[in-house]
Order: structure tokens, then sequence, then C-alpha cells
């Protein structure tokens, strides 16, 4: 085992302040001289792991109770807190860390040294901190066996729970990798859990990044890491990002630690596994998603999960500022983005929308601080195929590094464009030499877009699982209006994760070419006209994301992906062999509906329920019906607010004297629904933003790459 390598003898030392003891090993720290530093809550079983792995390890094992703390004081720690209190007693084991030095331990800190900064700096210096995340009915078990008297807030009078809840956020502060451990993990697991999370975290090797198409990667390639590829967005061989080891599996013990978490902190532990700490270390992955999912919501939960009808349940993705699903990523992702840009260039954010992301990315990287300055973001919207509200929230957005440009064609044509400009090497030597710039993306090709969308279909099973719908690892049904195919790729990603989703249906509306595709295994986009329709955000002939599931059905053959996709591109059209398409027919279920069907969905569940739904939920709701067979509940992804779409409803409603003032027209909408209510951003965004002059061009490639030329000169000095 790697772990055992012996490299070199590596000493450990206690400072004269602690002890004189020494320890000399004949084997190599896992992280050379740095210790393996364990941190976690009274009775989180600190001491006997770190025995286990010391063991395993062949290192010197540290109790800093036993070892640092009475050694210093010649005393007890119970008597040391009895006899100072527990404010004196976190200031003088603050000082007594301070001068602890140790080199290639395993070291078992207390419950309390994270309450102290200046002591927990400099034992952060010495190593990586692994923080024991142990259930915590598991802890009060275990601290009522042990009839502990050494804890700080107990001498107080505050209950234990009490005393967990207050240092959580302490441990969450300073931990470097976080061990998960279900209810009721035994020590030698938990032990074999710190172990991994420590070769992980040593070798970011292992987290690295492939093309869709790559056909296999050299020892000696260069390594792709998250931090790359939320740059890069798109890989140099056309095609896209995923990760080389596919997602990490959680068990169920793990999974159901979850379901008592807010939305925030079950994105935290999900996306620290996906995230190597060398790209986004966990303290700023904490921080970044605490901003993405707060205030900026309407609701509390984020993307809460309700009961429609029968055994159909509705996840609301339109509490964001935007009022769409796009917000569950956009709201993160600039994050990301301005956190892993380089110093020497420019950015410019290159979208194609078919109208909801244009203004979650607005809106996203609108509220950016750090590297704003060094970012523009260029939107390209088909200008007649969004609705009324959708192209006011683009192009009300008030910005001099964003802007959204119309374009007197389809959003097929606007992608095709953009992932032409990624692929030109003269057009992007040109804006780098010329003008220090560098072009990325932000659609769900960019692979930190489409990773935090696995959250939301993770958090709707946990919901379930929360309100008594479900037990754990009985299965479920997820149904997601489909156009890019992005968000139904991440429903696939969950189940990969250990969500026991059973399908994902895939729902279209009359543009059905991935109805078909899933039904027949032939891709023909020849001679298929786009049409317009009343759920205007899935009217895409040409699915990306497509390109990631039939990677990952196909076991990532490289070779495969990249013929058939370099076929689409050239010929228009491509077919799967048929055990491929069995395979593909075992995860996703597709169908699709008309234009009919969808307005009398929003009527009838309208009359029935008192809910409404936007056109697109409404796509979903039609074909759930259709293909879902009711022995599972199933999950409808809400993916709009109805406000962004209210010509539509009011139509599908067949209300007469429609009021002419979009904001009268939200109003009057809200005032027929029980649920859900107005949505604030659209109301805000109808009241304050008249319709901004915008440019709009020609389906010409020509002129949207004199629009990025145009979008450079005015966001970013030129580069002398």
């Amino acid at each position: 085992m790697a772990l055992l390598n012996a490299l070199r003898a590596v000493r450990c030392y206690l400072s004269p302040l602690s002890t004189s003891k020494s320890w000399l090993s004949t084997k190599a720290s896992l992280l050379g001289d740095k210790n393996i530093l364990l941190m976690g809550a009274p009775g989180a079983g600190k001491t006997t792991v770190g025995r286990i792995v010391a063991r395993r390890l062949g290192l010197p094992f540290i109790d800093v109770d036993d070892d640092v703390l009475e050694a210093a004081w010649k005393m007890p720690v119970a008597a040391k807190l009895s006899a100072v209190g527990g404010e004196c007693f976190l200031e003088e084991e603050g000082q007594a860390l301070c001068g602890f030095s140790a080199s290639g331990c395993v070291v078992s800190l207390t419950g309390s040294n994270p309450l102290h900064a200046a002591a927990m700096r400099r034992l952060k210096e010495s190593g990586v901190v692994v923080y024991l995340d142990v259930d915590g009915e598991d802890i009060m078990r275990r601290l009522a066996g042990m009839k502990v008297n050494r804890i700080v807030g107990q001498e107080a009078g505050e209950s234990m729970r009490d005393i967990l809840r207050h240092r959580k956020p302490f441990y969450e502060k300073w931990l470097d990798v976080r061990v998960l451990c279900g209810r009721g993990a035994a020590a030698e697991e938990v032990a074999e859990r710190v172990l991994d999370a420590v070769e992980r975290y040593r070798d970011r090797a292992a987290d690295t990044f492939v093309s869709t198409r790559s056909a296999g990667v050299a020892s000696s390639d260069p390594k792709t890491h998250f931090s790359d590829v939320v740059i890069e967005g798109l890989a140099t061989d056309g095609g896209l990002y995923v990760p080389k080891r596919g997602f990490p599996n959680m068990e169920a013990r793990e999974w159901l630690r979850l379901v008592d978490m807010s939305y925030p902190e079950r994105a935290l532990v999900l996306l620290e596994k996906c995230i190597h700490p060398s790209d986004v270390s966990a303290l700023d992955l904490r921080t970044m998603i605490f901003k993405a999912y707060g205030s900026n919501f309407s609701s509390e939960a984020v993307a809460p999960v309700k009961h429609l009808d029968r055994n159909q349940y509705v996840q609301e993705l339109f509490h964001g500022p935007t009022a769409s699903f796009k917000d569950l990523a956009l709201q993160l992702m600039p994050q990301l983005f301005a956190h892993c840009l380089p110093q020497m260039c420019n950015y410019l954010v290159l979208v194609a929308t078919s109208g909801d992301t244009g203004s979650a990315v607005l809106d996203g990287f609108g509220g950016l601080g750090a590297g704003a300055d060094r970012t523009g973001v260029l939107v390209f919207f088909p200008e007649e195929g969004v609705s009324e509200t959708q192209k006011l929230q683009m192009t009300g957005h008030e910005d001099g590094n964003a802007r959204a440009v119309g374009v007197r064609s389809d959003f097929d044509f606007c992608q095709r464009s953009v992932k032409r400009m990624f692929g030109e090497s003269g057009l992007t030597g040109h804006l780098a030499v010329e003008y220090g710039t560098v072009l990325s993306t932000a659609n769900s090709i960019n692979w930190a877009r489409l990773l935090p969308q696995v959250v939301y279909h993770s958090s709707a099973y946990l919901d379930l699982c929360r309100d008594g719908v479900i037990t754990f690892g009985e299965p479920v049904d997820v149904c997601i209006p489909s156009g890019n195919f992005g968000n139904a790729m991440s429903a696939v990603y969950a189940k990969q994760m250990g969500v026991p989703i059973r399908k994902v249906i895939c729902a279209s509306n009359h543009n059905r070419v991935l109805a078909d595709f899933f039904a027949t295994g032939e891709y023909d986009l020849r001679g298929r006209p786009l049409t317009p329709s009343r759920s205007p955000a899935i009217d895409i002939l040409k699915s990306s994301n497509l390109e990631r599931f039939v990677h990952h059905v196909s076991d990532g053959d490289g070779r495969l992906v990249g013929e058939l996709f370099t076929r689409l591109d050239a010929r228009q059209h491509f077919r799967v062999a048929e055990p491929l398409l069995r395979r593909m027919q075992q995860e996703v279920l597709a169908g699709w509906c008309s234009e009919g069907d969808c307005l009398a969905a929003v009527q009838r569940v309208h009359a029935q329920t008192g809910y409404l739904m936007d056109p697109h939920t409404a796509v979903a709701k039609v074909v759930a019906d259709r293909l879902q067979d009711g022995s599972c509940p199933v999950v409808l992804c809400a993916t709009a607010h109805y406000g962004k779409f209210a010509p539509a409803v009011f139509e599908a409603l067949r209300i007469q004297d429609i009021p002419e003032d979009p904001v009268e027209q939200l109003r009057r909408l809200a005032s027929t629904a029980s649920a859900p209510a107005a949505h604030g951003g659209v109301m805000k965004c109808l009241e304050e933003r008249g319709r901004a002059g915008h440019a709009v061009c020609r389906a010409d490639y020509a002129l949207l790459v004199e629009e990025v030329e145009r979008m450079i000169q005015d966001s970013f000095l030129r580069v002398v």
C-alpha cells in the first residue's frame, strides 16, 4: 500500500514548553514532514482513530490532552478547567499550543483547540487538518457513556447539544479536509476514510479532468485540474471536460447525515468531494456557497420540494434572483471563476442563451468583487426566441463589462458560433496578443456551470427522505424539461454519486430531437427546422451536454465520442449502435408534448390544485404523466417562474382582458394562484427597468466576432 511506503525517517518532537519527549519513526509521514491533525467535537473518537492511523502508517501519535496539556500543566485537564474556568482555560490551552511543534506525526487535537485562532493558525502551518464530522447522536451517546467532565462550557451549565452547535462553525473554519462519518461508523472504518482523505489531499493528480473526446491521456501529458477547466470552459479538441475518475460515490450512511442539513450545508459537503482543496480550499468554498445561497434566494430552502398531486412532487428551482434554475449554478460559478482566475490576462466570458442563462450569467458575474475588473461578459440570444421578460432581464442589465446582444436567428446558431470561436486558433491568438484577453464560457459546457446542479437533484431526494415520503434507498424518478441536456446530465451525475434515482425522464417540446434520439439511437438534424414554442428555453436542436452522456454510457470511450460528434458537426447526423442505445435507455426515458398539451397542463393543474406552472414545467408534467408508471415518486423540475412567460400562461388559463402593463400582468397571475407567489426579482425588473436599447445583429458569424472585439475594446485597456 502506497500509504505505508517508507520514504525517509521523520523525527517528531515537542517544544520544551510542552515536554521534552520525542519520537523517532522509521516510516515516512504520508505528507512528508507534515502532521496529520485530527480535529472534531468531544466524543468524535479522535484519539482512537488517531492511534489506528498512526499504527497503520508507523508514525508517532500525540494526544494533545495527555501528551501536551497535562504534561505542561502537571495536572489533569479536568482539574485545570475546574480551577481557572472556561475563558481562562481556552487562553492557557491556546498558549500551550502556540509553543507546540511536531513533525511527521498523527496528532489528536482537543475539541476546544479550534476556538483559539492563534493556536490553530500555528497548528495548521504544521500539517493537514482533518475534520472528523461525526453524527451528533453518536457523539451524545459516547459522551453519556464516558461521563466526561473536562469540556469547556460544561462548567457554565451549557447543554452538550448547545456546546456542539456553537463549536461547529469553528471546525468548518479550520478544516483542510472533511471525513463525513455515517451514524454508527466504527473507528477502523473512520481511520480508513482518514487515510483516503489525506491521500486525496496529497495526490492532486487524482482529481484531474479529460476531454470527452480524449482517446487516452499519456502519463507525460500536462494534468488538467478543476481550476483549469473552470477558466478554459471547452477542451482544446472541441470536447467537454469530465472528471477522469468519475464522481465520488457516497454510501447510504453518509447521505443520511445530509437529510437534516440546510441546502448550503448539503452543497458544501457534496462539492468538497468534487473540488480538490488545492483548487479551492474548504474555507473559501464555504464562503462562496453561503454567499451564493443566502438572502438572494426568496426561499430559505433555496430549492424546495412541494407535493403536487398523487405521487408527483415539484422542485421549485426558480427562487433565485432571475427566477430560473440557472441561478442555482450561476450564483456560485462566477465566484469559482474569479477564484481560479490567473493574474496575467483578462477574460471574456461568452454565453449563448435560449433565455434564462443570459440573465443568470449577467446577475452572477455582476455580483463579483475580486476579479470583476478583468472579467467581461458577452451574451448572445435569439432576438425573437425569448420571452419579453427574459429580454428585459438581459438588456436592462447595467454593467460596463457586461452586455447582451440579440441575434436574428435561433439558439443553435448562437451556440454554434460561440463554440466555433473557441476552436479558431487565429481568433483566440489575435485576442490574446492584441488585447491580452482569453475567451471562456459560462454555458453548461463549462464544468463549473454543470457541477452545482448536481446538488439540487441530490437535495430533492434528501427532502423527500426528511419529509417521510421515502426512506433512503427507495427509488425516485426525476422529470426534467430538456433542451441542452445539462440539467438532465447533472441528475445522471447525482445518481452516480449514490442518489437512488431510478430514471431520468427527459421532456421535450415539439422540437423533439432528444425524444427521437432516445427512441431510435439516431441523432438527425438534417432538414429539421427549429420551431419556436411557448417553452423557449428548450427550443434547442443541438444538445451540447448529450456528449457527456454518451461518454458516460460508453464507459469513457473518447474515440467513439469524438467520431460521433465530429460527424454531427460535419454531417448533421449520427447513429449509435444497438447495445449502446439499450444502455442509454436503461438510464433515461424521453418523451415530448405538443403546444396544446403544454397549455392544457398549465390550465388543468391550476384548476385542480391552484398551483401555477410555467410552460417548461408543464412540458415535464405532460411527459411524466405519459411515461412514469406511478410505482415511485417522481420529481418534476420547475425550471422557471410563471412570471417570465406571462403571455403563454394567460393563454393557457384562457384569461381575457389581459393588462397591457407587464407589472399588472404579473400581479394578475399571482392573484389567481394559490402558489407560488409572485417573484420579487421579476417584479423589480419590470418595475424599475424600461426597455433599454441593445445591439441586434444578423445571423452572420463575422458580425458576432465583431461584437466580441468591440466588447473587449470597451471593457479592457488595450495591451501595449
